[in-house]
């Protein structure tokens, strides 16, 4: 299945096209009210921690140590991106943020893990199989409770 994730600037306006509207940053962005950004929802948990987002934003990190934290992050609490994914089933779900470019931002990462987590879970929904035989307990007449059984129970079979 194709799922549509665009990425925006928060200070972009709101379009019809942009399906859900989720803000994926842990802080508010500067002079926006909540009611005039027209928000899914602000879903703070998928973005990254203030450590390595701060580290990052200072050039302590490259980009590929920063995605590489980033995804161990996520991975640390998979149940993060299921919001995120049930929005994208829903349609088109477009991730925010205030950063000024939201390609060199953590949204492209997320993007990604998001893609990867939907195409597994697909994956897996495609291929699941019965856990046990199927149950025939409706098929099977109960013992008769009037039968004299002994109260005893067998320790071991012969």
């Amino acid at each position: 299945m194709s799922y549509t994730i665009a990425l925006k600037r928060i200070y972009q306006a709101a379009e019809e096209s942009d399906g859900a509207r989720v803000l994926v940053d842990r802080l508010w962005p500067r002079g926006k009210r909540r009611e005039s950004l027209q928000l899914t929802d602000w879903y703070r948990d998928a973005s990254p921690s203030n450590a390595l987002r701060r580290a990052w934003h200072q050039g302590e990190l490259n980009d590929t140590v920063f995605s590489h934290r980033y995804r161990w992050e996520v991975e640390d609490d998979p149940d993060v991106l299921l919001p995120l994914m049930r929005w994208a089933r829903e349609g088109t779900l477009t991730l925010l943020t205030a950063s000024r470019e939201p390609q060199r931002s953590h949204l492209p990462y997320l993007r990604d893990m998001l893609l990867k987590a939907l195409e597994t879970d697909d994956r897996e929904a495609d291929d699941r199989t019965p856990a046990s035989s199927p149950c025939y307990a409706d098929q099977v007449t109960p013992p008769d409770t009037n039968d004299n059984v002994s109260s005893e129970t067998p320790t071991s079979r012969d």
